[in-house]
């Protein structure tokens, strides 16, 4: 005859199942690192500062950062989207080596590549003056991922040192100064993105923007057209600034647009029952002194309540 078990069985059999139910069933450490990062670049963008360059790492899982060592320290860390970063602080007229590791959520870090070797430029003393503004930015586009820029070379009293690619007021990549074309990775598909270039020289002085170029990547499989309005221009009078543009062609009435300065939400801008055919306009008052600056971007509200995609972005200043 069977008896039934006992408060203390049924308890060792609870404590078993957790000690041993678990780790068998259970996800299992992840103790993989990722590859190494291969073909890292290292370009001195002033006498106190080096742009690093280098192509993507794999996992098993994903890659979550990236390591930037100088002689075995490190010196700076960037999230797991980004293939370039700048280290600033150096000194001038001084030869260095870095190299790039990969890291993943896990903590495993991969081996480090070949060191790239770069020297920082002598400062030329005294020079305030910055270089001439880069001339016919142009841009075309390499899929869904990437973009190609061209543009025509600044001159300095001195001597260029770089080039910055900057996207939407924010510097995301820069080139010697002896190159006028370089090639964006790590876009998004079918986003509109606005750039422009900045030429730099060792003390660090940058010239004006150049003209802004606006490309957008290709869709990813699947999607649809873009829902971005297209064609924003600003005319800059005194303590207004005209905005115009076409509001994207989405199969319904665009009723209202969201009008984002400097990065943040601004207004939103709402017409009646009919809103208006082809372009629409709006006026925006300021009051900031002259020399303000704003950059500009707007989207659209669709029929199903959500919002677009953001156009290009224009920057403006206040007259």
């Amino acid at each position: 005859m069977r008896h039934p078990p006992t408060p203390a069985a049924l308890f060792c059999a609870a404590v078993l199942l957790l000690l041993t139910g678990c780790s068998d069933g259970g996800e299992k450490k992840d103790t993989k690192p990722p590859t190494t990062p291969t073909g890292v670049h290292a370009e001195a963008g002033s006498a106190t500062s080096v742009h690093l360059m280098w192509h993507a790492a794999k996992d098993d899982k994903a890659v979550t950062g990236y390591e930037l060592y100088q002689k075995g320290k490190r010196v700076k860390t960037v999230p797991g989207d980004r293939t370039m970063a700048d280290v600033e602080g150096l000194a001038p007229a001084t030869a260095y080596t870095f190299t790039v590791r990969a890291r993943d959520a896990a903590g495993n870090v991969s081996p480090a590549g070949p060191a790239a070797a770069v020297t920082t430029p002598a400062p030329t003393p005294n020079d305030k003056k910055p270089p001439t503004t880069p001339g016919k930015l142009r841009g075309t586009v390499d899929g869904q991922r990437s973009v190609t820029l061209s543009w025509s070379g600044s001159t300095d009293n001195f001597k260029v040192t770089a080039y910055d690619i900057y996207q939407e007021d924010t510097r995301i990549h820069s080139v010697s100064g002896t190159e006028t074309t370089t090639q964006v990775p790590g876009l998004r598909p079918g986003i509109v993105y606005t750039f422009t270039v900045r030429a730099r020289d060792a003390s660090e002085n940058s010239s004006p923007d150049s003209n802004s170029v606006d490309l957008t990547t290709e869709p990813a499989p699947g999607k649809g057209p873009s829902t971005a309005p297209t064609d924003l221009t600003t005319e800059v009078e005194k303590g207004r600034i005209e905005l115009s543009w076409l509001p994207p062609d989405i199969g319904g009435a665009v009723k209202s647009h969201e009008l984002y300065l400097n990065g943040r939400l601004g207004t939103t801008i709402v017409w009646g029952a009919e809103p208006p055919d082809g372009r629409a306009t709006y006026t925006m008052v300021v009051t900031d002194p002259p020399g303000t600056r704003y950059s500009v971007k707007i989207r659209a509200k669709l029929p199903d309540g959500k919002w677009g995609d953001f156009s290009a972005q224009r920057t403006v200043v206040v007259r």
